[in-house]
């Protein structure tokens, strides 16, 4: 590892956090046509095996993705400059956002707010839409994806969610379980150091969090131990973080209203959706120091990705090969569809639709995602721009 090579992950990585707007699947475009095609970085082999691995782990794929190029090019501190990089702009964005949505004198007109509520429904209808043609593309899993939206709208909270996954993992494996994948080339390499131990940290994390919380009382904890939860249990990334954060704890002081508001606001954003964290991070955390409550929301929700990433990248290819796990992820995938479906129902829905023109502006900024091939941020400005200057709502 050399200091030019961390600067020059820096670099691309912060260019791409500029200018890469579309969501994950737009990132995994932007990462191969800069990393592949321009810089070389990586083959075409290595990228696709690197792609599939960051499908597999829970978290979000495409910041996956980047913090394993980045250590494939330099080393750990690589994969910390890329998601640095790739993180900062989006995450400060939406830190001063909740700064001005949740402070004194807030000026945020309703009617922006809500028309940023309209455009995050539109982009989770879409979003639910282009996910059942990819993680459904059978009737086994249709119907499991059927089967899970009912439960978790008849029983909404958090262990339902996990539950449902669960269940969703056990039926995959019966019923999804297909010949072995070839192992192909080996996705990380040797060097990671001790895979067991960042294992065991992430596990520890994740049961000793919660214990932390109850013991002692301070906000900071409590954002600590819920954003890292979710960034190590939510599969699909992306969109799906929505329903896992409505159903944490900490985030139940955050009002419907901001919540939708600034779901919407980061799908304006280039870089990761995950930075939504540091917007309820700075509502849900601290009064005194509601930056800080931010901080460490982005960088819980993310923690997950860099232990997982340790311990999973020197076996991943042995962890291909299993036909069980594929299964398994098959029938979780399934099972987050569902999970998006009942998170479309409430709290989008629920919230958004408030008389027919919020129904008019949810339907022609679906038709704009949908079929005219609109930039998610084009719409949502376009949205808020509206709502900002025609106060219909």
């Amino acid at each position: 590892m050399r200091w030019r090579d961390v600067g020059a992950v820096f670099t691309a990585f912060a260019k791409l956090g500029l200018t890469s707007f579309g969501g994950p699947t737009a990132h995994i475009g932007f990462f191969r046509a800069e990393f592949v095609d321009r810089r070389g970085w990586l083959d075409e082999v290595l990228f696709a095996d690197l792609v599939a691995l960051c499908h597999a782990l829970p978290g979000p794929a495409s910041s996956q993705l980047g913090i394993a190029i980045g250590r494939h090019r330099a080393g750990w501190l690589g994969g910390l400059a890329a998601w640095t990089a790739f993180t900062l702009p989006s995450a400060a964005i939406m830190l001063a956002l909740a700064l001005a949505a949740g402070g004194p004198g807030a000026v945020v007109p309703p009617a922006a707010l809500m028309a940023l509520k309209a455009v995050a429904a539109a982009v989770v209808a879409n979003a639910l839409i282009d996910m059942t043609r990819t993680l459904c593309p059978d009737w086994p899993r249709r119907a499991m994806a059927v089967a899970a939206t009912a439960v978790l709208v008849a029983v909404p909270g958090q262990l339902t969610q996990l539950g449902v996954l669960i269940v969703a993992g056990a039926v995959g494996a019966g019923l999804l379980a297909r010949p072995a994948e070839a192992a192909g080339r080996q996705a990380g390499g040797g060097g990671m150091g001790l895979p067991v131990l960042w294992a065991a940290v992430f596990v520890a994390l994740l049961a000793g969090l919660p214990l932390a919380r109850g013991a002692v009382d301070m906000p900071l904890v409590d954002v600590l131990d819920g954003f890292y939860r979710v960034g190590a249990l939510v599969f699909g990334g992306g969109h799906v973080v929505l329903p896992m954060l409505k159903a944490e704890p900490v985030v139940a002081t955050v009002t419907p209203d901001l919540f939708l508001a600034g779901y919407g606001a980061a799908q304006a954003l280039p870089g990761p959706l995950f930075t939504f964290a540091a917007y309820l991070g700075a509502l849900a955390g601290p009064a005194e120091a509601p930056w800080l409550g931010g901080v460490v929301a982005v960088v819980a929700i993310f923690l997950p990705s860099f232990l997982l990433l340790a311990a999973a990248l020197p076996a991943w290819h042995r962890l291909r090969a299993a036909r069980g796990v594929r299964a398994v992820l098959d029938g979780v995938n399934a099972g987050v569809v569902g999970l998006l479906a009942a998170a479309l129902y409430d709290p989008v829905l629920t919230s958004a639709v408030t008389g027919w023109v919020s129904v008019a502006v949810i339907a022609v900024a679906f038709a704009a995602l949908r079929w005219g091939r609109v930039p998610p941020w084009l719409v949502v400005l376009a949205a808020a721009a509206l709502g900002a200057f025609v106060p219909v709502f």
